[in-house]
Parts: structure tokens; sequence; C-alpha cells
């Protein structure tokens, strides 16, 4: 490439040495329909199977492929973040290594995004190939973090975006650590316009991501754009005091006027535990901030990178 691509997809990959040679020839054909400039930019992400190799296979037979591969896993986000840095001209086009997001819906993304769009997202309207409990859990999370959150992230939408040079240049003043990058991209604002797909299986191989890893991410994403997590638990404090004072009156005029033989153990035992369920939820909510503020004060890289090949004929950082 004799100057900077116009339009960069960057993938993010962690053993996937089964699906990226089923999911390049797709992605092929739609670059080679585009008239612009285009560069595949694929992160590994400290996979530990063959995935780097198979990125060099397909460097080799197609000039437009850069690879990025990390120093260990550091996550998704942060994977994303890597290849996004690296994308130093023109727009970016993020992709998943599974195959589930179809690389054919590029052109439409192009289009829009030359119609002045900054943010052109996926939203899934059906996800084929996963489980009932993943695809009830992702409806519901996508509408708790709706309404919990200020920034209006969009239902059903993930990674899948063309965004544009102003888009990544805002995204690139963002510097936290703790990183939920569907929230990170709704905050930048702009103009975003929604695109509905329905999303395949797989092409090949596993998900890595499991229900720990899932519920994780959650938690990652609520506490990184929501306070109301924190002002439940003052208000379930509240509430529990207020209780606790009007059972305490009452229990003193019930002494005062009747009297009160020596009783009431199983009660008493009751309130003892729930009052303490209570406090550990509300020092449980409190400890996921402040472990987040933890790990942002350390100031430690998003990423460390352990090798860079950029595309052929490209030089310096250029993709």
């Amino acid at each position: 490439m004799t100057s900077p691509p116009e339009l960069t997809v960057v993938i993010a990959a962690f053993n996937e040495e089964a699906a990226l040679p089923l999911l390049h020839p797709r992605l092929r054909a739609v670059l080679d329909g585009l008239d612009l400039a285009t560069c595949v930019l694929y992160v590994d992400d400290g996979s530990r199977d063959r995935t780097w190799d198979v990125l060099g296979e397909l460097a080799a037979s197609d000039p437009r492929v850069a690879r990025l591969r990390l120093s260990r896993n550091f996550g998704k986000e942060a994977a994303l973040t890597a290849g996004l840095d690296r994308v130093h001209a023109g727009a970016a086009l993020i992709l998943d290594a599974d195959g589930q997001d179809p690389p054919e819906l590029i052109t439409e993304f192009v289009a829009r995004w030359r119609e002045g769009w900054d943010d052109v997202h996926g939203t899934r309207l059906e996800r084929a190939g996963e489980g009932w409990f993943k695809r009830a859990s992702a409806h519901a999370f996508y509408r708790v973090i709706g309404r919990l959150s200020r920034t209006p992230i969009p239902r059903d939408t993930g990674d899948f975006r063309l965004l544009s040079r102003r888009a990544l240049d805002g995204l690139a003043q963002l510097h936290e650590r703790q990183r939920f990058m569907k929230g990170l991209f709704a905050w930048v604002g702009y103009r975003q316009l929604s695109v509905p797909y329905h999303r395949a299986p797989r092409l090949a191989g596993r998900s890595q991501f499991g229900f720990w890893q899932l519920w994780n991410f959650a938690l990652e994403g609520i506490t990184g754009f929501s306070t109301v997590p924190l002002r439940v638990a003052m208000y379930l404090g509240l509430l529990t005091a207020m209780l606790a004072f009007a059972f305490g009156l009452f229990t003193i005029a019930k002494t005062l006027l009747w009297g009160d033989p020596v009783r009431g153990y199983p009660t008493l035992a009751t309130l003892i535990v729930f009052l303490g369920g209570v406090q550990l939820i509300a020092l449980g909510v409190i400890g996921e901030y402040l472990g987040r503020l933890y790990l942002e004060v350390k100031q430690r890289p998003l990423y460390l990178v352990d090798d860079w090949q950029p595309a052929a004929g490209a030089s310096g950082d250029r993709t």
C-alpha cells in the first residue's frame, strides 16, 4: 500500500485457528468489491493455538493483511483497543473473528458511512446457534443497562460497527483501564445509525465466553456506566433502617402496654441474618466500584505488544 487505507477492518482473535480460514475468503471477496483502499488488521489476543501462524498464512496470500500479537491474553476489550490504536488514518470497521457477524454487510455499512454517519452498527434481530439461556441473558442485560445508564447504549448491539475518523479520534481520548467498549462507542456519540441483521452461528470452534465471563462482562458494563447500584444500596440501607426503627417502636410500645415475656429468638435470629445480608450486599456493591478505582489509579498499560507485522508495502506504524 502506497497510501494509508481509507477503511481498516479490525478483528480481535483468541484461539480462532479453525474459524479464520473460513472467514477471510468471505471478507476478501467483500473488500475486493469496494472502491476504496482497505486493510485487514488481525489482533491475536495471546492465543494458545495456531492462530498466529494461520494469520501469517493469510498475510502471505493477501497483501492487505496486517498482524498484531499481544504479549498475553488481555481480553477482547483490550485487544480491540490495541487494534483501533493502530488505525491512524481513515475509518475502522470492527468484526468478530468467529464469523457470526456477516462481512457481506460491510458494503451497506460503507454506504451509510459515506452518507455522513459516524457510527454505523449492526443490531441483532436473531442470534442463531446460541442456547436459550445465553439469548435470554443477553436480552435482559441490554435492557437493564439501558435503564441504568445515562449513556444511551443501543439494545442488542455488539461490537460489529463502522466508526468514522472523528469517532475514532473521540474514542482515543478515553483512557480508562476498565473498558466496556459498547458503552464507550455510545458515549462518544456523533451521528449513529442502526442496521438490523440476523446473526449466524459460529463458523467453527466454540465460544470463549462462558457463563462466568459473561457475568463479569455484565458487571463491568453496569459499574462502568452507572452509579445506580450505589444508590440502590443506599436506599436499601435507608429502608432497612426505617423498618428497624418502626419495629423498635412497636416492641417498646408492646412491652410498656402488655408486657413482653422472654421469647422471640427465631425473630431475633432472622433479623440479625437479614441485616447482616443487607450490609454485605452494600459492601459488595461499594467494593465493585472501589476495585475499579484501585485498578485505574495504578495506571498500568492496557496491553503490551509482542509482535507487529504491517500489511505489505506499509511503512512505520501505518496499517
